[in-house]
């Protein structure tokens, strides 16, 4: 059997999240069903994180064992002929059998925007949380920065829906970095050529402010970084202080946080593994599914 290693970016917005589901349209259950047409095989495709619906992707990382002699060059261009637009496989490789997407995985990046905009330009609209109103950003840089290190996340993470299984899971997460970055500059050059206006011509030309989070870690359970930025977005408004979020985290209560914040901003851009000839042993088999890596 050869091990096909794919990078894949997808639009969230129409689609119930990475997992397969009964009647729902997923990035998992779309992959394998193309797969399978290509190989006349149902292939298992695995994938680095479970996102979420509404959560973005553009560094998704997934891979499937199949007996198929069609090279992966010839993978990347049928699956990218067959699968909907909203779904690119932007890379395919064959890579050694012991690799396994989630199992090897060493970090994830995530980034979640905010529009700062007055009004929200129409071509970002599926992509960002639309906030113009005031926000304290040098409160909300240092709340970000409270999250780095080891911690019990469990003030920050959706319960699974049963009491069984939040008993059972391992609520302790390592976020490596973690910080708000302002990007300000000129809108994309296609909504200027609407607008009438010239790219980059000076007072004409359209100014757009947006707010990115991002942060790096080993895993991230469910709804982790949502519930992160919904508490960053709390200190913004003044109803939290940046000190408070060591206290939160102590608490390892899911109701002290900040809201969830909404899939659409999220992305998940990378995922980080050993290089091949350095994985560590694993168990072939897969371990029960539980709901970590759900964003």
């Amino acid at each position: 059997m050869r091990n096909i290693k794919l990078t894949v970016a997808y639009d969230g917005t129409d689609l119930h999240g990475w997992q397969i589901q009964p009647e729902q349209q997923t990035v998992q259950g779309l992959l394998t069903d193309v797969i399978e047409r290509l190989t006349q095989e149902r292939s298992t495709v695995n994938g680095a994180g479970r996102t979420d619906a509404g959560v973005h992707a553009w560094g998704q990382v997934a891979n499937f064992k199949t007996s198929s002699a069609m090279g992966a060059g010839e993978f990347l261009r049928a699956l990218n002929a067959l699968l909907p637009p909203s779904v690119r496989v932007r890379e395919a490789q064959e890579v050694a059998e012991e690799f396994h997407a989630r199992h090897l995985a060493q970090a994830k990046t995530y980034r979640y925007r905010i529009c700062r905009d007055a009004v929200l330009p129409p071509f970002t609209w599926r992509y960002v949380l639309h906030d113009p109103f005031p926000l304290n950003f040098a409160a909300m840089a240092d709340a970000a920065r409270r999250f780095e290190g080891q911690h019990d996340f469990t003030s920050f993470a959706a319960s699974t829906g049963s009491e069984e299984e939040d008993r059972k899971r391992t609520m302790i997460r390592a976020v490596y970095s973690s910080q708000l970055i302002r990007a300000e500059g000129e809108s994309p050059a296609h909504a200027q050529a609407l607008s009438g206006e010239h790219f980059g011509d000076g007072e004409g030309s359209i100014q757009s402010e947006e707010w990115v989070y991002v942060v790096r870690g080993k895993s991230f359970l469910r709804h982790m970084v949502r519930k992160i930025v919904g508490t960053i977005l709390e200190v913004g408004r003044g109803r939290l202080i940046a000190a408070d979020v060591p206290g939160l985290l102590e608490r390892r209560d899911r109701t002290c946080s900040g809201t969830t914040a909404p899939p659409q901003g999220l992305c998940l851009m990378s995922v980080e593994y050993p290089a091949q000839g350095e994985y560590p042993a694993f168990v072939s088999e897969a371990p029960a599914i539980d709901v970590n890596d759900l964003q």
